[in-house]
């Protein structure tokens, strides 16, 4: 049986075999009330629903979530949208299946961009900062998180949903906010600020090494209120911060959701604020939008119904 292409390349009516990642791994029953396997599986391309129907004793011990496994199956359409249904699948043996291609990086998804590139990019708009204090306060979130910073994801699910993700969203909000403030006239410092703090409390909220979940943290207190608290304690280290641009700053972080409904305690109030969440919104939705085009079934027109985006999406007509 042949190798599996990666996943973005997938199409129904295929068979073959695929080393992933776990990331998803729950038994549930189906509406006849026999247990089957859901399982999200992933490579570095993208994320790819799974289902075992035989075997289900045997394989809700044969592995779990987060192990690296080899899966064979094949391909079909579910509801506009690929899955595999798995015949067979193990954990993977690092050095029994090296020699097939195994290879863990393969199997993690990833940002598109060098993640040293992406590092070296914010570095630079960080230096270009001229209040000497945002600069300074950056300085020092982005250094003393630089760990988590080039490699976490900015959600579980949602968008950017993997590795360098977090990276990703914010050189991507940075560009799009600093484009607003040249046009509107912002205080391009400050709304810089926002665009690299806004989900800073994301690396306290998300638990992440080869999968994502979420930390004690972020499920009892939240990535806003865990970023206040950071942006705050490193605002009191940076001598003579002025307490005006202090809850300036802290008002980016607290109303970036955009409304109350969507979780922010309070709406923008600002201009800079304003811009923040417009930016975040617009590159939360359309990394969304991206992501759901490169998985769809490459022979349709249009993706299937996007129920977060509430519509289904025209992939054009391949002259992009």
């Amino acid at each position: 049986m042949n190798r599996l292409p990666p996943v973005t390349s997938l199409a129904a009516g295929t068979s073959g075999w695929g080393f992933f990642l776990c990331a998803q791994k729950e038994v549930r029953p189906s509406r006849s009330g026999d247990l089957f396997v859901s399982l999200a599986l992933q490579d570095r391309t993208g994320l790819l629903s799974g289902k075992i129907f035989n075997e289900v004793d045997r394989y809700r011990d044969e592995f779990d979530e987060g192990d690296f496994v080899k899966a064979q199956g094949r391909i079909d359409l579910f509801k506009d949208s690929l899955q595999i249904i798995v015949e067979r699948i193990r954990r993977v043996n690092p050095g029994q299946d090296a020699a097939d291609g195994f290879r863990e990086e393969e199997c993690i998804l990833s940002a598109d961009r060098p993640i040293d590139e992406m590092w070296d990019e914010l570095q630079g708009l960080v230096r270009s900062m001229t209040n000497p204090y945002l600069r300074t306060l950056v300085e020092r979130v982005t250094a003393g998180h630089e760990a988590r910073l080039r490699v976490w994801p900015a959600a579980q699910l949602v968008h950017h949903a993997y590795r360098a993700g977090f990276l990703e969203h914010v050189l991507s909000v940075s560009h799009v906010a600093l484009g607003l403030a040249r046009h509107y006239r912002a205080d391009a410092d400050l709304v810089l600020t926002g665009a690299v703090l806004h989900d800073i409390g994301k690396l306290q909220e998300l638990d992440y090494d080869r999968s994502i979940g979420y930390s004690r943290e972020g499920n009892l207190v939240g990535h806003i209120a865990l970023g206040l608290i950071m942006v705050r304690d490193a605002m009191a280290g940076v001598a003579g911060f002025p307490d005006v641009l202090r809850t300036q700053v802290e008002h980016l972080i607290v109303s970036h959701h955009g409304s109350r409904e969507f979780g922010s305690p309070v709406v923008p109030m600002t201009v800079e604020a304003m811009i923040v969440s417009a930016a975040d919104d617009l590159d939360a939705k359309l990394n969304q939008v991206q992501r759901a085009i490169a998985a769809a079934d490459p022979d349709g027109e249009f993706t299937s119904y996007q129920k977060r985006l509430g519509r289904v999406l025209w992939k054009g007509n391949g002259d992009r």
